[in-house]
């Protein structure tokens, strides 16, 4: 028994998107997020790797938490996490990791990965390392050939893998966190398995399915929902994750207008045709899919697929989206996963290369009063795995910086907001799990410094504590 002396009790909060083996990896990467040029972020990985043992990893504000793992040593990759060159000044270009060849760090595999994922710049000895032709000309990788890149430098064992996402699992606990669907670009379903068998879960999680493994999945007999023998009932099959574009600060999301001062629109991953193909295969066998779209012209190829496929589905990120296709987020079925932490991170480049379209981007207003089902999600590590950071941007439209609110006008209430970051519960009922929260403010007379900040007193999943009282 615990009392809680007028705290307040709210249903645990659920992270919708996560990539959470990236997550736990970024908290011990070397910090690259207030960098404000390419030369900036080579000078700050070249400051890391002249310390003998290698960086801690980032331990800022923008990456909460403390670190249990000593940073990489001289004999791993030294990898930088978070840049955002959307609006540098400068390129990245071979000759700025020039320090690389000699010195400290010659020979060591050397990769700045970008704050979304979607860029990775190497230095000679990484490109090398991949097969990849050491005289690139820019050593920057994007999309599909990035993601595969970050996952082959990004490699260690399962066994420290695991001990890496059980302490960043702890972290969330500590922040009112019970639960969250898994996007991490693995065969998740295994992993979890294995981290289930080898020690208790903190957390529940919904693991997503790849296409790579999606004819595993459908010989295995998965469907989206069942529970995962072996797991406590703690970790469920989730949607298949496709991708139908790239993203804003890569200038990859698909778009109706092109970029400013080009004939760019963007990328398409996977046409309309493969689109459905897939997406029909997978609801054949009872797997729901999740697409990836954030330019307005993705958005609306992802809602015509879940026009030709019938049944329930998720649309992850829906950043800008076309004043026709508002009415059609609300379709029976269809979740919108957002991240309102990235409206105001990237309001700056939002502003430049959306001009003139930005009232209708992260437009979480619009979207729940044209029907839509949202769930608030921080695509950690794009965004720390912190519900909180999400709830206080979808209410209040600003960040830590103290900025004016940027489009106050799609600001969401706060109700709405708790209720989209814990999976559409909006307060303890009897008979659910007792997955809670306690924080020691409330939230509904909380300034947005404090509901950012918020203080939670104890998180219980199923009846445990998971980050007791202290």
């Amino acid at each position: 028994m615990v009392a809680c002396e007028g705290r307040t009790v709210l249903p645990g909060l659920w992270d919708a998107h996560v990539h959470i083996v990236q997550w736990a990896a970024a908290r011990r990467r070397v910090d690259l997020s207030a960098t404000r040029s390419a030369r900036e972020a080579a000078e700050v990985m070249a400051d890391a790797a002249r310390e003998p043992t290698g960086p801690t990893g980032p331990t800022g504000p923008g990456l909460p938490g403390h670190l249990n793992e000593q940073g990489p040593s001289v004999d791993e990759p030294l990898l930088g996490f978070g840049f955002r060159d959307a609006l540098w000044p400068d390129h990245p270009a071979p000759e700025l990791l020039s320090w690389s060849r000699g010195g400290p760090a010659a020979g060591r595999i050397v990769a700045l990965i970008s704050n979304d994922l979607h860029t990775a710049w190497l230095n000679e000895a990484a490109l090398r390392s991949l097969g990849l032709a050491a005289a690139h000309p820019t050593g920057v990788l994007r999309e599909k050939d990035c993601f595969d890149a970050v996952g082959r430098l990004g490699t260690t064992t399962p066994e420290v893998q695991d001990r890496w996402v059980a302490d960043a699992v702890r972290s969330a606990a500590a922040r009112g966190v019970t639960g969250f669907l898994d996007f991490e670009f693995a065969d998740n379903l295994a992993d979890w398995t294995r981290r289930a068998a080898h020690g208790r879960l903190d957390a529940r999680v919904t693991a997503a399915i790849y296409p790579a493994h999606l004819e595993q999945a459908i010989a295995a007999g998965w469907r989206t929902g069942d529970v995962v023998p072996g797991t406590d009932g703690l970790v469920t099959v989730g949607p298949l994750k496709l991708f139908v574009d790239g993203s804003l600060n890569t200038r990859t999301a698909l778009c109706d207008e092109p970029y400013p001062g080009s004939h760019d629109h963007g990328i398409l991953q996977t046409s309309p045709e493969e689109l459905a193909h897939v997406m029909s295969r997978a609801a054949a066998h009872g797997i729901s899919s999740a697409v990836h779209a954030i330019g307005d012209r993705a958005n609306t190829l992802a809602l015509d697929a879940f026009d030709k496929v019938d049944g329930p589905g998720r649309i992850e990120h829906a950043q800008l989206i076309g004043d026709r296709d508002l009415p059609r987020t609300a379709r029976p079925g269809l979740v919108l996963g957002v991240q309102p932490a990235h409206a105001v991170d990237d309001r700056d480049v939002a502003d430049h290369h959306w001009a003139g379209r930005t009232g209708r981007a992260f437009a979480y207003a619009g979207l729940l009063r044209a029907g839509a089902t949202l769930e608030i999600g921080s695509d950690a590590p794009v965004s720390p795995l912190d519900p909180w950071l999400g709830i206080a941007a979808a209410v209040h439209r600003t960040g830590p910086d103290g900025r004016t609110p940027w489009h106050p006008e799609q600001a969401i209430p706060l109700p709405d907001a708790l209720s989209a970051a814990a999976a559409g519960r909006r307060t303890p009922r009897v008979g659910d799990p007792a997955d809670l929260v306690i924080t020691d403010a409330d939230p509904a007379t909380a300034t947005p410094g404090t509901l950012r900040a918020l203080p939670v007193f104890g998180t219980l999943l199923a009846g445990r504590w998971t980050h007791p009282p202290r």
